[in-house]
């Protein structure tokens, strides 16, 4: 028979050993706290004051630049981690995201300089380049009418940018739905998310490069006729030049305001690119686009749980990664390329 004493001797170490694990969890916490809310509010107070306030600034100057906003948010986060890599400059040794065709049309990497520079006259190396660039695109998605998103902060800057990993994880427009979604998935987006997403289609433009094949040498019969002569008169040639401004507007109806225009549109036969058609019309996606197209509501709530999770796709936090100086660079004695 278990004596009493033994019990309690065994009892007594259990607890220390709860207690010890519980320790070894709060120091592990404080050392790295992974993204939270208002990350920032001890360390740089006026940090995303400062950052909306540029934002806003910088659309009024430059509308256009609340596109890129949102699209790099994509480009950067999709690719392996929320980190900013996308914001590097090639080196000797390694060609960066920003600087392949798949990154074609990504542009005003300038303004979350300007951006960047703001915050760092405030607080030196604080902020990171990746929290910055995830905010920019926050308050762009307001600036264009969008959902007013609550996103976490907490990110640090990756190191290095390398173009040969983006194939494996950008869908390309001209990609299967099944191969898009399985993309998608992977960052833990499901199927309304990434329809929900597909959604900031309704704002920007599409180059001319990306249109012609289905135009030249014969136009594709999904197209409404009613969009094929606008779209011949933006994009006059079967081989446009890529370093022209040629391009069609997303949406012709609300070209400036992020909003479920794009799903009655593609349900009308007006996409411009195969995904917004295929998203349209493959029975795993037309649900959504069709409810979407009804309900503003449904759309701003789906598009903004996916932004969320897009936003928190495997960060640097912590101890790991750096915070730059200057974005387009690593900082220099981290700099291994």
């Amino acid at each position: 028979m278990v004596s009493s004493k033994f019990v309690f001797l065994f009892a007594l170490s259990t607890l220390a050993l709860q207690i010890s694990a519980f320790a070894d969890s709060n120091e592990k916490n404080e050392e790295n706290p992974g993204l939270v809310m208002n990350f920032y509010k001890d360390s740089c107070p006026q940090a995303e004051d400062i950052i909306k306030e540029q934002v806003k600034l910088l659309y009024k100057r430059h509308k256009n630049t609340a596109f890129s906003w949102l699209r790099n948010l994509f480009h950067d986060c999709a690719v392996e981690s929320c980190d900013a890599s996308l914001l590097l400059d090639s080196t000797k040794k390694e060609l960066s995201e920003k600087e392949t065709d798949r990154s074609f049309g990504l542009r005003n990497f300038r303004y979350l300089d300007t951006i960047k520079e703001a915050v760092e006259r405030e607080c030196p190396q604080v902020v990171s380049c990746a929290d910055i660039l995830v905010l920019s695109a926050r308050d762009g998605i307001v600036a264009l009418g969008g959902p007013q998103i609550p996103l976490k902060t907490g990110r640090r800057d990756g190191r290095k940018s390398r173009a040969q990993i983006l194939e494996q994880y950008l869908p390309d427009h001209n990609e299967s739905i099944s191969v898009v979604l399985d993309r998608f998935s992977s960052m833990g987006i499901n199927t309304p998310g990434l329809v929900a997403l597909l959604g900031a289609h309704s704002v920007g433009r599409t180059h001319c490069v990306k249109l012609v094949h289905r135009l030249y040498p014969e136009v594709s019969p999904e197209i409404n006729p009613d969009h094929v002569e606008h779209m011949l008169h933006k994009c006059p040639d079967a081989i446009p030049d890529p370093k022209a401004v040629q391009y069609v507007r997303n949406d012709r109806g609300t070209p400036m305001i992020l909003d479920n225009n794009y799903y009655r549109n593609i349900l009308d036969n007006k996409g411009l690119l195969i995904v917004d058609h295929l998203l349209a019309t493959d029975p795993r996606t037309k649900p959504y686009v069709k409810k979407m197209a009804k309900s503003a509501d449904y759309w701003s709530k789906e598009f903004s749980r996916a932004i969320t999770i897009l936003s928190e796709n495997n960060p640097l936090t912590g101890t790991k990664g750096e915070i730059r100086k200057h974005c387009s660079v690593a900082n220099k004695h981290h700099s291994s390329v």
